[in-house]
């Protein structure tokens, strides 16, 4: 039946083999327990009208082997009496319930069969809820972890990514680049100054040899 054959899929499943195939594995595997749980009542349900079944079919039967012997006395009792006839006529409706009964035997063994499997997949089906809402804990906790260390996997990356390199990289040398201007600019105005004063000097020089010429000039005069 399709019901046993989704419980037997149930009970194969490979919790961890989900969660790591599942885009969301809190949700799926909070999925998985809640069908689990659905299918174990629809199998509960099962079980008890297979029992309601098999009892009925043993009821059955018994009334019918009741029937048989009453109708076997009332035969004998015929026989006491000496009519034959009502006699025959009480053994055939004997034979009746009797064959009624036999019939009855085949089909209280099939329904017990289907008792058991029915009790059987209950019984998985519930280990399976136990052992995955034992491991529904475990495994979300691990899926956790997991998808904190990727992302943080995948912000090392990006933090050093050949863009973030090469982004730092050319801020470092546009800083070194302005550093080194800056200070060209100090050294060029210290020269400037520099260059200045040479020139004062030697304006200053050249107005003392020019003085030194006149006054020879005056002395020679």
């Amino acid at each position: 039946m399709a019901l046993l054959e989704r419980v037997a899929t149930l009970i194969r499943a490979n919790l961890n083999e989900l969660v790591d195939r599942a885009e969301n594995p809190e949700k799926m595997i909070k999925q998985v327990i809640l069908d689990m749980q659905n299918q174990f009542m629809q199998v509960k349900t099962q079980v008890a009208i297979a029992l309601a079944d098999l009892h009925l079919l043993e009821k059955k039967q018994q009334e019918n082997l009741a029937r048989e012997e009453d109708w076997m006395r009332k035969a004998q009792l015929a026989v006491s009496k000496g009519d034959d006839r009502l006699a025959r006529a009480g053994l055939d409706r004997a034979m009746s319930y009797k064959q009624l009964a036999a019939n009855f035997v085949e089909q209280i063994e099939d329904q017990r069969a289907q008792v058991e499997v029915l009790k059987d997949a209950l019984h998985g089906l519930n280990r399976k809820i136990s052992e995955a809402e034992g491991q529904a804990d475990v495994l979300i906790a691990q899926h956790r972890r997991s998808r904190a260390v990727g992302r943080a996997a995948d912000a090392s990356q990006k933090a050093s990514s050949k863009d973030k390199v090469g982004a730092f990289q050319r801020m470092s040398n546009k800083v070194m680049h302005e550093e080194a201007v800056t200070q060209a600019t100090v050294e060029l105005s210290g020269e400037d100054i520099e260059r200045r004063f040479e020139k004062l000097e030697r304006e200053q020089e050249i107005e003392r040899m020019l003085q030194e010429l006149k006054q020879r000039r005056t002395l020679s005069a």
